[in-house]
């Protein structure tokens, strides 16, 4: 095994020429990361107006029907003033609403959390319409009690996994197992979480079947919440270690030096990662130190290592800390790197090459 051919030292180079475009890309990435979803809505002066107007004419309309102003409409009078009165009790729900949203809600800086609490708002504002409308058609609320307990049999028959999966939803909101914008992996789909709903969850996926890195494919994937029930969520950012240890490897020749290639690989690594790292394991290490995990493994740099492959080459690997939506960016600016250091002594360093495999 000789010096790596034309071919290689080419591919190093142009590798190398891309470092910088890499590295750009990757701060950017890591300065100003993308919001799960568009910002908060900003509050307008007098967003108020149509909901007192609407209350207003509401108001005035009950004045007359209790006035008895209307003949033609007396025999429905006491229907009419019980659909006024909802009428009323709605826009100030609405209202209500608007203004949680605007001045509550909106201060909150998690986007995440914005998003959840803007869905229990609304399944809350929803709920409080349907029991208005309800009252205005309902005078005997003992006979429809009666009823419940059949029309709840039937609904649960029917509605068995819709209501599996509002309850699963309940149990996201509770206990967290993932967030608008965290990238997960539940069953076989893996991706970025967009959006949270009562019903279902949806992803906005990576990798896919027709990629080989973690790339959007362009497809979205929506699967029922009942799924967190039934399936492990693999949770790449959860919000306590938002990162993942990623590796790299590269196969040598077992008459390599290996010393050299373990100092390069990891003094490389490190020129990258290093800080980042350090302060990212410490974390890492805070959190450990609550439960009875054996952290003697975590290590606070990139490290080097070796393992025999199943040919005749040894897989050298060097293993660090990225997040997971950096891994590809950063795996590409580390191959150039390491690939133009190693390649600088090719009597240590021996590649596969040509038909020697």
């Amino acid at each position: 095994m000789n010096s790596p051919d034309g071919h290689e030292q080419a591919e190093a180079q142009i590798l190398a020429a891309h470092d910088e475009d890499v590295k750009s890309a990757l701060k950017e990435s890591r300065s100003e990361p993308a919001p799960p979803h568009a910002p908060a809505e900003q509050p307008n002066a007098l967003w108020f107006v149509p909901y007192l107007a609407a209350i207003a004419v509401c108001i005035a309309l009950y004045v007359v029907l209790d006035a008895h102003l209307v003949p033609a409409l007396e025999n429905n009078i006491p229907f009419l003033q019980r659909l006024t009165t909802a009428l009323i009790i709605i826009a100030l729900v609405l209202a209500t609403q608007r203004a949680v949203a605007l001045y509550l809600v909106s201060q909150i800086e998690s986007a995440a959390s914005r998003y959840n609490l803007i869905q229990v708002l609304r399944l809350v504002v929803a709920l409080l319409i349907a029991f208005v409308a309800l009252s205005v058609v309902v005078v005997n609320w003992y006979a429809l009690f009666a009823s419940v307990g059949l029309i709840s049999l039937i609904l649960g028959l029917a509605l068995n996994q819709p209501l599996t999966s509002f309850f699963a939803w309940i149990y996201i909101l509770v206990r967290n197992p993932y967030r608008v914008g965290d990238r997960i992996r539940i069953g076989s789909i893996t991706g970025d979480v967009i959006k949270v709903t009562y019903i279902d969850t949806t992803i906005w996926e990576i990798h896919g079947e027709y990629l080989t890195t973690d790339h959007p494919t362009g497809r979205i994937v929506k699967f029922p919440n009942s799924q967190v029930f039934s399936q492990p969520v693999y949770n790449y950012s959860w919000p306590l270690f938002p990162y993942i240890w990623n590796e790299l490897k590269f196969y040598v020749a077992y008459n390599s030096d290996l010393e050299y290639i373990a100092r390069v690989m990891q003094e490389v690594t490190e020129a990258e990662l290093g800080g980042a790292m350090l302060e990212r394991v410490g974390v890492y290490r805070r959190l450990l130190a609550e439960t009875p995990v054996d952290e003697l493994q975590v290590r606070e740099r990139p490290h080097a290592f070796f393992r025999v492959n199943d040919n005749t080459w040894l897989e050298a690997i060097v293993r660090y800390l990225v997040h997971p939506k950096e891994s590809g960016s950063v795996k590409t600016l580390l191959i150039g790197k390491l690939l133009a250091r190693l390649n600088e002594h090719p009597e240590k360093v021996m590649f596969p090459k040509d038909n020697m495999r």
